[in-house]
């Protein structure tokens, strides 16, 4: 009778359950997300509140808030789109704000020509808080526990400008069910061929792994 194969089948079984605790992973954050909807959509009906300080994590999104910008001291850019449903370039300002801290960032609004400079020399500001753009690479806004930046998106938009459009609740993802049931798809998978090249090795018609 054939040696049975202790090694690949170690190798294998961790493999497997791996799969099974990242499939148990999502649905934990699937319930985390699901709270986290629940929480963003209540502070959308809350009454307008001063911008956080310390200008970071989930807690404030969607809700509206106030600041106060000193003066613009950077400017960048990137696509997105206005409260008229057109797309361009929204203008985001890093702002000083006489506090410590790292300071504030507004988007005033979004222009289809991208060689437009905002003249906007700062003031009181009341908009929704949203996450600012983030450019770190996927796998670590996937895997890391950082908290994200926090930005306002301006009402009223600087001269020359539209708007931007406010964040809407279903731009937040939640396929965690689905990537869950991919892992779990994947365990039974590997384990489904593992058992049948191991009955395939004992029948003598594949060499021993």
């Amino acid at each position: 009778m054939p040696r049975f194969p202790l090694i690949p089948t170690i190798v294998v079984g961790l493999a497997i359950a791996a799969m099974v605790a990242l499939g148990v992973w999502q649905l934990d954050r699937r319930a985390e997300k699901q709270a986290a909807l629940a929480q963003y959509a209540a502070n959308m009906g809350k009454p307008v509140m001063a911008f956080p300080r310390l200008a970071m994590g989930d807690d404030y999104l969607f809700r509206r808030a106030t600041a106060f910008c000193l003066a613009p001291v950077e400017w960048r850019s990137q696509g997105g789109r206005d409260v008229k449903g057109g797309n361009g370039y929204r203008h985001i300002a890093r702002c000083s704000t006489g506090a410590e801290g790292p300071g504030l960032l507004v988007d005033v609004g979004v222009t289809a020509d991208p060689k437009f400079k905002p003249v906007w020399k700062g003031g009181a500001v009341t908009g929704t808080i949203t996450h600012a753009p983030d450019h770190r690479p996927i796998f670590l806004s996937m895997f890391g526990e950082h908290p994200k930046s926090l930005m306002l998106i301006a009402e009223q938009a600087a001269p020359g400008l539209v708007p931007t459009a406010r964040p809407e609740l279903s731009s937040v993802p939640n396929n965690h069910l689905a990537y869950a049931v991919q892992w779990f798809l994947f365990a039974t998978v590997a384990a489904t061929i593992y058992v049948l090249a191991l009955r395939l090795r004992q029948r003598g018609k594949i060499s021993p792994p």
